[in-house]
């Protein structure tokens, strides 16, 4: 018998796959697996002590207040506090208003209200090559097609970025900051000639930041917002140094772009947890995040340089990596004729690894000799560890394909 459900599937839904990570979160997630597959942060870095103060502190205070329907634009003094934030890294752009300030259901669920708001099927835009995978599968569910920008040590390059934006791109979706998945940033000129081109073409720029806070090197930099507020939609989230649990992120960007995606959030899920906003208000407002941050980034840096360094002396020779000053993920490319995909099972298998294959984040395919390494959820010890079993698999893959 015919599934009934099967036969009714939207046109957009007919060649939409499961996720390539989500498959592969199963297989990492096996016990006794050293797993550098998902982008999750520390949970030992958790603040617990003082969330458990500030859930009780609005419970008792608020708890009527925060337990009920909120406004579909996220609760007013966490778009103040927001918007101030904002305001104090980048204390030479133009000051953000709380009204230019959605609070959304992390900043994943901001890239889906982006493609319903600007997306068309076979609308073109912009990314790096390789990108976020949950932004393309976002704007690909929208059936976007995809203008792939090459990039080098700084990400993005002005000479490729220029003529695609020429061509009159819907936008162009970049992350400047400690880029998800090759650990690239922008420097400070390259920001400025990227955003040069934006103003000189009138494209309108998603800039997607959700690792900027997270610098154990090299400062980030100004936000691409700060530069170009007028064209520049700007997404953060609090998973990255808060908990990823609390679900909260948001969009910065005119008034009048991030009212259009406030009425179709509306639609989406009313608002965001109110209880979330109000327990993530909370805990900023106890004046403990600047100090939390810096443990988050002193950890991550001392996990990020282990893993450097144990790439350096334990993987095969030809291999190319990113070394990242921030953020969660540094990108290895293995030499030419080796399948990271294909060699994943057998080496969570025999060595207890898992890892990303590169693929996947490449919009048009290629990258077959790429993956992606995160080094903030195991700690400098496991993270040895892991890198040299994953380097011995390697090395004896790569052996056997030039014997």
């Amino acid at each position: 018998m015919q599934d009934p459900f099967t036969s009714r599937l939207a046109t957009r839904m007919q060649g939409v796959k499961s996720s390539a990570i989500r498959e592969l979160l199963k297989m990492a997630n096996q016990p006794n697996v050293i797993s550098f597959a998902g982008g999750l942060p520390a949970p030992e870095l958790f603040p617990l002590d003082a969330m458990r103060a500030a859930a009780d502190r609005v419970l008792e205070r608020d708890g009527r207040k925060a337990l009920q329907y909120g406004p579909t634009e996220g609760i007013a003094p966490l778009r103040e506090l927001i918007a101030a934030r904002a305001n104090a890294a980048d204390p030479h752009a133009e000051p953000v208003r709380p009204e230019q300030v959605l609070v959304t259901t992390g900043s994943q669920q901001a890239l889906d209200l982006l493609a319903k708001v600007f997306l068309d099927p076979g609308d073109p835009i912009v990314t790096e090559n390789p990108s976020y995978l949950g932004a393309l599968q976002s704007f690909r569910l929208f059936q976007a097609s995809y203008w792939t920008v090459d990039m080098d040590d700084e990400g993005a390059m002005p000479q490729a970025l220029d003529p695609l934006l020429a061509r009159g791109p819907k936008f162009a979706y970049l992350l400047p900051s400690y880029q998800n998945p090759t650990g690239r940033s922008m420097g400070p000129e390259r920001r400025e000639q990227v955003v040069e081109l934006f103003r000189r073409h009138q494209v309108p720029l998603v800039e997607d930041d959700p690792y900027g806070a997270l610098c154990f090197g090299e400062p980030a930099g100004a936000t691409l917002r700060s530069l170009a507020p007028e064209l520049t939609l700007h997404l953060g989230t609090f998973s990255k140094t808060l908990a990823p649990g609390l679900r909260l992120g948001w969009v910065i960007g005119p008034e009048e772009w991030v009212a259009r995606l406030a009425q179709v959030k509306q639609s989406s899920d009313l608002h965001t947890s109110t209880l979330s906003q109000h327990v993530a208000l909370e805990v900023m407002g106890a004046g403990i995040i600047d100090d939390h941050i810096g443990k988050i980034c002193a950890a991550y840096g001392e996990r990020c340089q282990a893993m450097l360094e144990s790439i350096a002396s334990c993987f095969p020779a030809g291999t190319k990596w990113t070394v990242p000053t921030g953020g969660m993920f540094v990108w290895v490319e293995l030499p030419q004729g080796v399948d990271t995909a294909a060699l994943l099972p057998a080496i969570v298998a025999e060595e207890g690894v898992a890892y990303v294959s590169g693929a996947p984040f490449h919009p048009n395919g290629g990258g077959e000799n790429t993956m992606r390494l995160n080094f903030t959820h195991a700690s400098a010890d496991v993270v040895r560890d892991g890198i040299a079993r994953l380097g011995k698999a390697l090395t004896r893959a790569l052996e056997a394909t030039t014997a």
